[in-house]
């Protein structure tokens, strides 16, 4: 099945969701005992993973004033850091030399599919059967919006069709749209996009700043790899991960509103999203997130 055939799958079984009546019926449930069975759990955290899916899908729809103002500002920053795509991708595989196995090894493991999902499912289960909410909770909001943005960026890879660095004759404005060939699934980063959601989900939970600065540091491993590698552009990185945090925020004020699980008293007032402000000039260059 083409990435256009499961994106138009996804849009007919969300709308029909959001139309349906009966289908909203099945998916009203009320919160779970303390005491109810594994099953039970494992039931309504599905039910709450699908309908933050189609939450997230179905948001553009309901976007006001302040949100294409946002989109905009997304878009004229990234042209803007597209200026410097070729130069800044020749500068990170000139200096591949320098940087210890480890670090590439880690980033392209970590990013990489089998080790993502093997990790989501590991804290589920553990959050399952030991009937751990906030663990539970946070395995809805990783999976629900790695989910959606997988799907998001499966079909942008394929429909943009981005040559990747490093392809002789061709540069960071070279595209072959709807090409199939992984030489030009540059757009946006798959990495970054799976480490930058689970990063993101991860540090909501917590209130202390230091904490949520490990994480994160933690989860710009793989997305810096890949331009060590020479597999991606600086624009590639910097929308893989709005597009990642956008959608974790979604889903997380969607769990949150609807009262699916327990939040820290401390979450309304604490809890802030984290602002992102394209920063260029002087000797920086990039995306700066403040929280």
């Amino acid at each position: 099945m083409t990435a256009r055939k499961i994106i138009l799958s996804v849009f007919i079984i969300v709308f029909t969701f959001q139309s349906n009546a009966q289908v909203k019926e099945f998916f009203k449930t009320d919160k779970p005992s303390d005491s109810a069975s594994i099953g039970q759990l494992a039931l309504y955290d599905l039910k709450q993973g699908i309908k933050s899916v189609g939450h997230s899908f179905t948001r553009p729809l309901h976007w006001k004033k302040k949100d294409f103002i946002t989109l905009g500002t997304v878009v004229a920053s990234s042209l803007a850091l597209s200026t410097l795509d070729d130069e800044g991708s020749a500068l990170f595989i000139r200096n591949e030399r320098h940087v210890p196995n480890i670090f590439q090894e880690a980033g392209t493991r970590f990013g990489s599919p089998q080790v993502y999902f093997i990790a989501n499912a590991t804290l589920y289960g553990v959050g399952l059967f030991t009937k751990n909410e906030k663990l539970r909770k946070t395995s809805v909001l990783i999976i629900s919006s790695s989910f959606t943005t997988g799907l998001i960026q499966s079909f942008t890879k394929t429909a943009v069709g981005r040559a990747r660095p490093g392809q002789e004759g061709l540069n960071s404005r070279d595209f072959r749209f709807w090409d199939n060939r992984a030489s030009f699934h540059s757009f946006p980063s798959g990495h970054t996009v799976l480490s930058i959601t689970m990063a993101h989900s991860i540090a909501k939970q917590f209130g202390n700043p230091w904490t949520k600065a490990s994480i994160y540091t933690l989860g710009a491993v793989a997305p810096i790899s890949r331009l060590f590698a020479g597999a991606h552009w600086l624009t590639d990185i910097g929308i893989g991960a709005v597009l990642s945090i956008a959608v974790v925020d979604a889903i997380d004020k969607f769990l949150f509103k609807t009262d699916a699980y327990d939040y820290p008293d401390h979450y309304p007032k604490k809890e802030k999203k984290i602002s992102w402000n394209f920063a260029f000039g002087g000797d920086k260059i990039g995306f700066v997130g403040r929280f």
